[in-house]
């Protein structure tokens, strides 16, 4: 990791605790400051700070900084949030007041009051009335000691409080945080008095933290703070620690680089109508809304025109045609819409199948001239859209056949029906119940029933077991319900080519073209099924070694088969044959093509994988090598695969969807120390072709997460310490904002641990975590800026909800920048 620390003198204190020379930490130390993942903070000050005033001369610890670095703790204070924050203004007094009234009582007094313990909802602090309680005893404390400061409240308390707490100046806030820290009340902070507040706000931020781990982050402080080693501190050397926050924000990034933005650096959302008049910093707007769109789309756009015109060109065609034959006498426009809507189901039956021969995608990738006009990382969502072609198919065959045609034919006039079509019939009339009772209509009905279950099994709520169905339906419902029931479609098929035989209306076998349509994409889909038996077959993987980690996740190092080629973004079929031998469940591999082995991360998200935790868990309690067979299928191509078309490719995973991310940042490192030049017959010197810059934004809800790439990102940041290829940001979005007094003190722990020890005190990781969710807009901005003029790949995996907000933000910054963004999003 690249730890930028300001050089300073010895004399000054802070320079002296952050200094590497001690033989404890020599090592790690400078490893952490040759390592070159630049872990870069993404939280701006709005007020910029220039280099000369980060490195100011050195202080007494009885006074605040000089020279720039009073501004930079003043700044750091003052942006302390005691409260939580209500819609796009804040909260406001007369919220506060509202709050008040709906809790208050009187007790034997003329003024209405509340529970002291209602302070935090009070206030806004309702998530967190432990640490609400810890601010009413600062601010009802003071500096004094002895009073008692559980007792109830009065509105003009309260609104006293208030005004101290939202009041911007250096001293009141700079007090209250003190007050906060000093349990006691006695004007001094301890030791302890720091580590029951470290524990109190990780607890408050949900975060693991174990008492050897806070008396750690505690002495760190005091060693920052306490020169004199008094072992106490007073409020002029408390405000100190606020330089490490602002060195931490500012000192990783150089001035050249930083981002002037004026958005909230971690607040979700951003207002548009803020940023009209120059939101993206660049006067050039490289290209129109419409051409960015043109090029983000053609690829599917001339798919789906090609595939619509045909379906429309067979439905006219033979619409048309029974459109001039006797029976249009007998049953009208309904025969022609019957049979135009058959047409396109042959076509689409057949059709339907090419999507999903997966092998045969993973080879056609391969070939660039195929993989640059043909979207093949949407094949999944083309599948989808042809089946809504089925589905309006249908209805328009079977709709028409059941309320139209059939109708006519049992009570059309006896002289038409002799003169037309009696010769299809054996010159017999047949009711409306013969007609149903017919192979065509049985086989055409079972063959919608069939379709009807698979379809309606394979959309997202019984496929993922939504939390809004009746829980007697998810119990049967879910992956495993929709995988079996995909496999109807054999009986689906067979139906098709019996009902294709059996015709009403023409004994033509040219006419019966059924056979034509299906059978070169059955014989492909079957061919494929059986390579895919023949190859996992001989693929057992061997395990070398299976762990397990909390949010129930298992990590899985399997023996690489011999003939396995992959690239990195990649991912591979397991089955396990003790849960089930047909379940066949896609992962990403996270270990790269350059290893001899093959890594996979399994989180416990359905049936299938909750057995297969349950399985490793169990092996792993008992203490046995024999794990479970596993056997692998692949590997087939992804979207990731693609980031190899860009020198600039950033990587957001929410939770587990960080796996194929992770097997790509190895792979770019590994691709660059691995460079070497093949001179050709003219001399020239090819370099691999592969990113030049790589960053990951990770997302995760909870801490334990880390555990799970935790050795890959240590591996990655070991093998990147010369390169600076690759930056790796973790959110943790179970933290309050920094700038937010719950996290405050947990910032200021993380920015000496890490200056210590070159990793991250929160993830245990070398990528610095930012808390709270990550703000995409600033994320955005700052790359185009970093990155002005050039392509930059954007790989997304995770749920559809941000897919969307990031598509746009793409396209958005496309359009107003000279920076072009082009999404991919995993899709399986």
């Amino acid at each position: 990791m690249e730890t930028h620390v300001e050089s300073q003198t010895a004399q000054d204190p802070f320079a002296s605790a952050l200094s590497l020379s001690s033989s404890s930490s020599s090592s790690s130390s400078s490893s952490s400051s040759s390592f070159c993942v630049s872990i870069v903070p993404l939280s701006f000050s709005p007020v910029q700070t220039s280099e000369h005033q980060r490195t100011g001369p050195p202080h007494d610890g009885t006074q605040l900084l000089q020279n720039g670095e009073a501004s930079m703790a003043e700044s750091g204070i003052e942006g302390l949030r005691f409260i939580d924050i209500m819609g796009s203004g804040g909260m406001q007094w007369k919220d506060v007041e509202k709050r008040f009234d709906r809790l208050a009582f009187t007790n034997n007094g003329p003024e209405s009051v509340v529970k002291w313990s209602d302070f935090s909802f009070c206030i806004g602090m309702e998530k967190s009335p432990e640490f609400g309680n810890e601010v009413l005893r600062a601010v009802r404390g003071g500096g004094g000691g002895g009073m008692d400061w559980k007792i109830h409240i009065t509105k003009c308390e309260l609104h006293r409080f208030w005004c101290h707490i939202v009041d911007p100046c250096f001293y009141s806030r700079s007090r209250i945080f003190f007050d906060l820290c000093d349990r006691d009340m006695d004007g001094l902070i301890t030791e302890m008095d720091i580590k029951q507040t470290i524990l109190l706000s990780a607890s408050t931020n949900k975060l693991h933290l174990t008492r050897e781990e806070a008396e750690y982050g505690a002495a760190l402080i005091m060693e920052v703070l306490d020169t004199e080693n008094r072992r106490y501190i007073e409020l002029s050397q408390f405000e100190t620690l606020f330089k490490v926050s602002s060195v931490s924000s500012r000192g990783s990034i150089p001035s050249n680089q930083q981002l002037i933005i004026t958005q909230s650096p971690n607040n979700d959302s951003d207002n548009d109508n803020d940023n009209d008049n120059d939101p993206f910093g660049e006067v050039l707007i490289s290209s129109s809304k419409s051409e960015i769109i043109f090029r983000s789309y053609w690829r599917r756009a001339w798919i789906i025109l090609v595939w619509m015109g045909v379906c429309f060109a067979l439905f006219a065609w033979k619409f048309y045609e029974y459109s001039h034959r006797t029976s249009f006498q007998v049953m009208g426009y309904c025969i022609s819409t019957a049979k135009g809507a058959a047409e396109t189901l042959k076509f689409n039956m057949a059709l339907i199948l090419l999507p999903v021969c997966r092998n045969t995608i993973t080879w056609l990738r391969k070939h660039q001239w195929v993989n640059s006009i043909v979207p093949f990382n949407d094949n999944i969502n083309f599948h989808k859209l042809i089946a809504g072609g089925i589905v309006v198919g249908v209805i328009l065959h079977g709709g028409t056949h059941l309320a139209c045609d059939f109708p006519r034919i049992s009570s059309s006039d006896q002289s038409i029906f002799r003169r037309t079509i009696a010769a299809r019939f054996q010159y017999h009339q047949p009711s409306y119940i013969e007609i149903l009772a017919t192979t065509e209509v049985v086989t055409g009905i079972t063959m919608v029933v069939l379709m009807a279950i698979a379809f309606s099994l394979a959309t997202k709520w019984p496929r993922r077991q939504s939390p809004s169905l009746p829980r007697s339906v998810r119990r049967v419902i879910g992956y495993n319900t929709f995988w079996y029931s995909h496999h109807l479609f054999i009986l689906v098929y067979a139906l098709l080519i019996i009902h294709s035989i059996f015709l009403f209306l023409t004994d033509n076998l040219i006419e019966k073209t059924t056979c034509i349509y299906i059978a070169i994409p059955v014989l492909l889909y079957a061919a494929e099924r059986i390579f895919r038996a023949i190859r996992s077959g001989s693929y057992e993987a061997k395990i070398f070694e299976a762990s397990i980690y909390q949010g129930k996740v298992v990590s899985l190092k399997l023996q690489k088969p011999e003939g396995f080629k992959y690239q990195s973004g990649m991912y591979t079929f397991i089955q396990c044959p003790q849960i089930s031998p047909f379940e066949w469940h896609p992962f990403s591999l996270t270990s790269a093509p350059e290893d001899e082995y093959l890594t996979v991360h399994i989180r416990t998200l359905g049936d299938w994988s909750f057995q297969i935790y349950s399985l490793f868990q169990e092996a792993k309690l008992c203490g046995t090598k024999e794990y479970p067979k596993i056997y692998i299928d692949g590997p087939y191509g992804a979207a990731s695969q693609d980031h190899v078309k860009y020198d600039i490719v950033v990587l957001i995973g929410l939770g587990i969807g960080a796996t194929p991310f992770m097997s790509i940042l190895k792979d770019v490192v590994n691709s660059h120390q691995n460079t070497h030049c093949d001179r050709s017959d003219r001399g020239d010197c090819s370099i691999r072709k592969g990113p030049l810059k790589a960053y990951l934004y990770w997302v995760t809800r909870e801490q334990s997460s880390f555990d799970w790439f935790r050795d890959v990102m240590k591996e990655i940041s070991k093998s990147n310490q010369k390169q600076c290829i690759v930056e790796m940001h973790s959110f943790l979005t179970s933290v309050y904002q920094e700038g937010d007094v719950r996290s405050a003190l947990i910032s200021a722990v993380q920015a000496l641990y890490h200056a210590k020890n070159g990793i991250d005190f929160v993830s245990k990781t070398p990528a610095h975590t930012h808390f709270a969710r990550p703000n995409w807009f600033n994320i955005f901005s700052k790359l185009s800026r970093q990155h002005r003029g050039a392509k930059i790949g954007v790989f997304y995996c995770g749920p559809s909800a941000l897919a969307r907000e990031l598509e746009r933000l793409c396209t958005k910054f496309s359009t107003k920048t000279s920076t072009r963004f082009v999404f991919h999003k995993e899709n399986y």
